[in-house]
This record gives structure tokens, sequence and C-alpha cells, in this order.
């Protein structure tokens, strides 16, 4: 009889659970509390505890208590797949502005923020620079009278369009540049970040430089804030002094700004209520999870979290690649080192200690994107060798190393491999633009331009020779 098990969430990440559990002859059961996919917006059906069965420490079981309707049930399986990620709980810290309570204006956190519609002629203040707030703000400048973005520690802004026209993760998310970021200094390489962010405009003659440029803090995506900043129409002002009934006073400007709603994009927490501390705690905003996955101390692997994690890359390769591995442990096809090891691993992660060299990645819950993802594809043994294939498929191992890091990669041997993927590695620059090239243009490139590709290419290859030495 298949294994039963039961998935909490039905976003990106359970979704994927709900794919991997069936690609490895799993019967799974997600429960979702919305009435759709996506699981952050209507709520209807709800997982009220997930606890261990008397006997767990032989079976390793579950009962699950739902709440649908008013009505509870209760299931027992075989294994249970935690897939609420995050973005569960809005973090609205209105301890922290003083006056707030006595606003008479309008103030809602950026999760109940659905049309633009709402800020028509009306003074606006978004509070928090993340994605979320600043999205929030230059769609408001549309509509709004003024609009105010205030950001306590500042932030890079990035556009999705980067050199030459594409898309920026393509370009930044490769194995070639992880590695030589990795390789450098933390000071050199954070120098030579801020010279590429202020390529395209200077953030601090936009008011919008972080204050802290040596630990890393997620760009934001934007490609219209800087000319809503230029044409007056979204004003960066510093951290919230004081609240009063209609007036916002900021700090370091003793000027009191007339403020008719105020929007909290202060982000998230998260937490699973429906668990004993004893199966997962959370504290200082992370779990003691072993890969970011499995708790370290249970008796049976039959639990994992997944999704619970921010690397510097995108969010639905790595929930699938967890459930992928996740999946396999479940069934009993890989194994986990002993609660020492992974003990050990943790607090080594929660310590975070700088190394000097790459990306400093000093946060609860962030990770280096393309490291993390070989360490999951090595166990479960799916990871490219890039040697072996340099040997056998040399065009293929440039492409790999030096192009996007995409998903293909991870289907290109071991479990669950795809015979298309290496033809979706090699033309995957030909998808991205079909959607733009609707106009033939002729390129006629000079013999200038085809000695120099051929130098670029005989360069690529000394690289090469000389990074497998």
């Amino acid at each position: 009889m298949a294994k039963r098990v039961a998935i909490v969430g039905a976003g990106v990440s359970g979704l994927a659970s709900i794919k991997c559990c069936l690609e490895e002859g799993l019967e799974p059961t997600c429960f979702e509390r919305s009435d759709n996919l996506g699981g952050l917006w209507r709520f209807t059906t709800k997982v009220c505890s997930v606890a261990k069965r008397p006997d767990f420490t032989v079976s390793g079981q579950w009962d699950v208590v739902t709440l649908h309707e008013g009505k509870q049930e209760s299931a027992v399986f075989d294994a249970v797949m935690i897939c609420t990620g995050f973005l569960t709980t809005p973090n609205l810290p209105l301890g922290s502005f003083p006056g707030i309570n006595d606003f008479k204006g309008q103030y809602f956190h950026s999760r109940e923020y659905k049309h633009p519609d709402i800020f028509k002629d009306k003074r606006v203040l978004v509070i928090g620079m993340g994605n979320s707030g600043t999205d929030i703000a230059v769609e408001a400048s549309h509509l709004a009278k003024k609009v105010f973005l205030s950001t306590t520690g500042g932030a890079w802004v990035i556009s999705r369009v980067y050199d030459s026209g594409y898309p920026w993760d393509m370009v930044f998310i490769t194995r070639f540049q992880n590695m030589f970021r990795n390789y450098l200094p933390t000071p050199i390489l954070f120098w030579l970040l801020a010279r590429k962010m202020n390529s395209w405009f200077n953030h601090e003659n936009y008011g919008l430089a972080p204050e802290d440029r040596i630990q890393l803090r997620q760009p934001v995506l934007n490609d219209e804030l800087p000319g809503c900043i230029i044409t007056g129409k979204v004003l960066i002002k510093p951290s919230v002094k004081e609240v009063k009934e209609n007036l916002v006073i900021f700090n370091n400007t003793p000027k009191e700004e007339p403020i008719d709603i105020i929007v909290f994009a202060t982000g998230y927490t998260f937490a699973f209520p429906f668990l004993d501390e004893s199966v997962v705690k959370v504290e200082d905003g992370q779990a003691s999870l072993y890969k970011y996955i499995f708790p370290t101390h249970l008796q049976k692997s039959t639990l994992a979290v997944i999704g619970l994690i921010k690397t510097f890359g995108p969010v639905i390769p790595t929930g699938e690649l967890q459930a992928r591995w996740a999946v396999r442990v479940l069934k009993g096809v890989n194994t986990l080192p002993p609660p020492s090891v992974m003990i050990k691993e943790v607090d080594a992660r929660k310590q975070k200690k700088p190394s000097g060299f790459g990306l400093c990645y000093c946060k609860p819950l962030e990770s280096d994107y393309i490291t993390y993802m070989d360490e999951l594809l090595t166990l479960i043994n799916a990871k490219p060798n890039l040697f072996s294939m340099l040997l056998t498929d040399p065009r293929l191992a440039l492409t790999v190393f030096f192009g996007p890091c995409s998903p293909y990669q991870f289907r290109l041997t071991g479990p669950g491999k795809w015979k298309g993927a290496r033809n979706a590695i090699m033309t995957q620059w030909d998808r991205t633009f079909k959607v733009t090239k609707t106009r033939i243009v002729q390129n006629s490139p000079s013999v200038f331009e085809k000695l120099l590709k051929l130098l670029s290419f005989l360069a690529l290859l000394i690289a090469i020779f000389l990074i497998f030495l």
C-alpha cells in the first residue's frame, strides 16, 4: 500500500510537493485554507493540529485534525509535508509608531491592498521599501495627490531588464558568476556590486543607498521607481518619528506632512500553530531544520518543511527541489545522517559567521541559491558533473557553467531525469527573446566583431582549462 502523505498548503511549494509525491508513488492529500490555489487570500479550510500518534517511535505516523465548514475531522497519515511558507502572518508593528492610534485616516498592511483606486486624490505614505512597498508606491503615484515612501535602511533598486536587455536573473544567477563572487573578498565584492547598481542611476542622489552595504539585502526589482522619484511623483523619506491625527513627522525632518492613507509594507512573520513546539520550534525568525527541511530530533523522519528558506534566486525551483529530496526521504529511498551531524550543521548555520569572501548571508533563512541547490542535488545524486560533461559534451558544459542556472540543469541526470533537458538548456535564450523579436532586423557583424568573438571563445576555453586543472 502506498504511503499516505498530508500536505499542508497548496501554494507553489505545496503543488510541487503533490507532484513529487505522485512521481514517487505516494498518496498525497493536500489541505488548503483557501478555496483556490495560492493560499494567501481566501480561507475556507483549516488544519487544526498535526500530532504524533502514540506509536510514533515505531510507525512514524501522524494524526491530522482539520476543520471544514464547522465540521472537525481526523485522519492518520504516514508522513506530513508543511508547505505554508514564511509569508503567513502580516507583521504590523504599530507599537513602533507613536501616535498611530490617534490617526484619523486609513491604515492597513500591504497584504490587504488590491487596487490603486483607493489612492485617488489622496496623500499616501508607504512604510517599507521591499518589493511590495515599492510596487504599491509606484502604482499609487499614478492616481494619488502625493506619495511618500519611507525606508529605514534604504535598498538597491535594479531593473528587470539587465545588461544588453537581458533578464537580470538569467545574467546574474550563473555558476560562473556565483563562483567568481564567492572567491572575491567581501569588501571588494560589495564595492563592485555598488558600482554595478549605481550604473543605472546613482542611489545616493535618489536617497536610496543602503546604510549597511556589507550584509546582503534582497534588491528591489522595479523599473519605474527612479522615473517616479525624478519626476516628483514619489518622495523618499526616512523612518517615521511620530503620527498625529492627519499628519506624519519623519526622523531628521521637522516638517509635518499631511497624510490620508498609510500602507504598512512591513513584511511577514511565520509560525506553525498546528504543531507542538516539541516538533518544530520557531525562534528568532528561524527553525532548527536540517537543510531547512527536516527537524533534527524526531525518532522517525516523517515530517518535512518545504519553502521555509530565502535563497538569492527563484522560489519555485527551490521548493520543488526540496520536495524531490524530502519525498525520497519520506519514502525511505534516502536516509538522513545521525542527529548529532544534523544538529552540528544547523548550529553552524544559525551562527552565520562571515567567511570574509563572497556575499554575506547573515539574516535568518537566507542562503546562497546555487550552493544550496547543489547540496540538495548531491543528496539525490542529480548534480551535473561539469568535468565529465566537458569531456563528453563540451558545448553543454560551457552553457551550464557560463549560462543561466535554470531549473533544466536539475533534470540532466539522476532521479527525475528529463530527456529534453539538454535541448531546453541550449535553446533557452531563443525562447526568452521570441516574444521581443516581433520585427526581423538584419544583422551584419563586422570582421572586427567576428575576430572579437573568436578571441573571447579562446579565452573561455583557457579559463575552463585552468578551472578544472
